[in-house]
């Protein structure tokens, strides 16, 4: 009975010596399992060579032992036997401990910049734009296309190639504007037109400009956001004949010379503005005012725009007649509501990955762009306080099941600042020194002046640029707000914006440009008007077919009824949508 008893002693001692030493053994094989290995955008981080439970496809094809380097002899040559005999927490913490030593590893200046460059930093930094370390200002550039012109100054003509395939492929988007172009490029409605253009250089801006082109007009364009270009599709247009003067990261210096090279060109003068901001109109104004005797008329697109045209009426200094596209029913409509309700969310995620769900939010102005932004940050679960001056406004917010607040009231618990009025020092020094640490603060309208970002810049405030378009200013206690694109719009300088939408804006810029190069003397004066209500109308009906929609018509009886015409408009020029 001894000796068996000291036999099953000694084998369960050997057994336990076997446990403890079984990772000692394994050690080599994992270390040659999960030996570094580095994804393309990631230098000095490690993948696992087996990919863990549910982990991404992504992931999965970027680890593929058979070609990573074999350690530890003829073990490593197998390593899906290698795993199997491992236990799982030890691979874990080899991997672990791998990581920590890469991460401690100086990197090299590729691993500092891709290290530096969140994952889900904006697309809007595109692939060409962030592949070059060309430095170099555009205006220093001497650059030609390929008919071996050089009337243009972009990032670099050589990203005209991607550029052509974004310009494509927001064309599957914009069904009107192809069915215009389509539609009218036999007559050439536009032929003599010389239109100078001052709006955001973006994928679906390229399809209007080539639109306009294929109508007959001639086009020199400019950018009206530092932020917003796209410089490969600039690069794009510009390859296809179009004089472009832009490109992402302007300097204000930089935005009006862009600007000037519009417009200031020898034997040639323009005879139609299209504008969104104004900037180009009053640049004119300023610089060329002589230009106005041979220009037919303007088109404007933005509130800040609309507002300044207005007031040039008022004051008796309009030259020309202006066609005011913002309050157009498909632009306040389709644009300012729905395209907003999409990209807030859109520019919000790309630049701080932060989630909706609880935060405390205040939009300042509950326009057509402050209900889109309130309907999608409710409908994500955030608790959002409206400011507004219109009573009229504020009563549909509180309708809406929004809590109407001044400013100053929750200024100090709110986590996110959205503007969206078109005025000028709606977030002032004040209200940014009493934020919250952490506070997220951006401008949905489009100017940056909405927030009085100049205050900013002062000695004691400090400011670190975290990504594109994303800074902490920091104060000298510690506390730091998180400033998006310098205060300017945020959706078009952070992140895209939805195509099918902007193609019923760039329709109605088009048609608005028609009608003003078109219309016999007289019918407009020097004065601002809104699209007609059929051209709306006509609009809205290019775009429906893509949601296989059915208008039912009316009977001769039906609109004999109603004292209207069968085909339109059906609504008065009054009515509000």
């Amino acid at each position: 009975m001894s000796v068996q008893v000291a036999t099953v002693k000694l084998a369960d001692m050997e057994l336990k010596e076997a446990v403890r030493e079984r990772p000692a053994e394994a050690s080599p094989v994992l270390a040659a399992t999960v030996s570094p290995a580095e994804p393309d955008n990631c230098p000095g981080i490690p993948a696992p060579s087996q990919p863990v439970k549910g982990a991404p496809a992504s992931a999965m094809k970027r680890s593929d032992p058979a070609q990573r380097p074999r350690e530890g002899g003829e073990g490593a040559g197998s390593p899906e036997g290698a795993v199997s005999e491992a236990p799982r927490t030890v691979k874990k913490q080899i991997q672990f401990a791998d990581q920590k030593r890469e991460f401690n590893k100086r990197p090299t200046k590729i691993g500092r910049r891709s290290l530096s460059r969140s994952i889900s930093q904006s697309s809007t930094d595109s692939y060409s734009s962030d592949s070059s370390d060309d430095e170099t200002s555009p205006r220093d550039k001497q650059q030609k296309n390929s008919k071996g012109s050089g009337d243009f100054c972009v990032k670099n003509i050589k990203q005209a190639e991607f550029g052509r395939r974004e310009i494509e492929i927001a064309e599957q988007e914009m069904p009107a504007l192809m069915a215009l172009r389509k539609r009218a490029q036999g007559e050439k409605p536009l032929s003599g037109a010389k239109i100078v253009g001052c709006t955001h250089i973006t994928a679906q801006t390229a399809v209007l400009i080539e639109t306009l082109g294929a109508l007959g007009a001639q086009c020199r364009w400019a950018a009206c956001n530092i932020y917003s270009t796209l410089n490969e599709v600039a690069a794009a247009l510009a390859e296809s004949g179009f004089p472009v003067f832009s490109w992402k990261g302007e300097s204000e210096d930089d935005f009006w010379w862009c600007i000037d090279r519009c417009v200031n060109v020898e034997g040639w003068q323009p005879n139609m503005i299209l504008d969104d901001g104004g900037d180009l109109t009053h640049w004119i104004y300023k610089k060329y005012p002589n230009m106005f005797k041979k220009i037919k008329g303007i088109v404007e697109e933005s509130v800040t725009g609309v507002h300044r045209l207005y007031q040039l009426s008022k004051a008796g200094k309009l030259c020309v007649p202006a066609m005011n596209v913002n309050d157009s029913v498909t632009k306040q409509k389709f644009d300012n509501l729905y395209c907003c309700r999409e990209s807030i969310l859109d520019g919000l995620k790309r630049t701080t990955d932060m989630m909706f769900g609880g935060k405390q939010v205040v939009v300042c102005g509950y326009g057509e762009v402050g209900k889109g932004c309130c309907a999608a940050l409710k409908a994500m679960g955030s608790i959002v306080y409206v400011t507004e001056i219109d009573p009229i406004c504020a009563l549909q917010a509180c309708m809406d099941g929004f809590r109407l607040v001044k400013l100053n009231e929750v200024i100090r618990q709110v986590d996110i600042v959205i503007t969206c009025t078109g005025n000028k020092n709606v977030v002032t020094r004040e209200h940014l020194d009493r934020m919250k640490n952490g506070c997220i603060v951006c401008n949905m309208g489009h100017s940056n002046t909405e927030i009085d970002v100049a205050s900013l810049r002062t000695p004691e405030l400090t400011w670190e640029r975290v990504r594109s378009q994303v800074d902490h200013v920091i104060w000298p206690d510690g506390k730091r707000i998180v400033l998006l694109a310098e205060g300017r719009l945020l959706n078009l300088s952070c992140s895209t914006v939805p195509t099918f939408v902007l193609s019923i804006t760039a329709t109605t810029q088009a048609l608005a440009l028609i009608e003003l190069y078109n219309a016999p003397e007289g019918r407009y004066k020097q004065d601002v008007y809104l699209l007609p209500k059929k051209m709306d109308e006509y609009v809205a009906s290019l775009h429906l077919p893509t949601f296989d929609a059915h208008l039912t018509e009316l009977s001769d009886e039906q609109a004999k009824y109603l004292g209207l015409n069968k085909n339109g408009p059906f609504k008065p020029n009054y009515y509000r949508y």
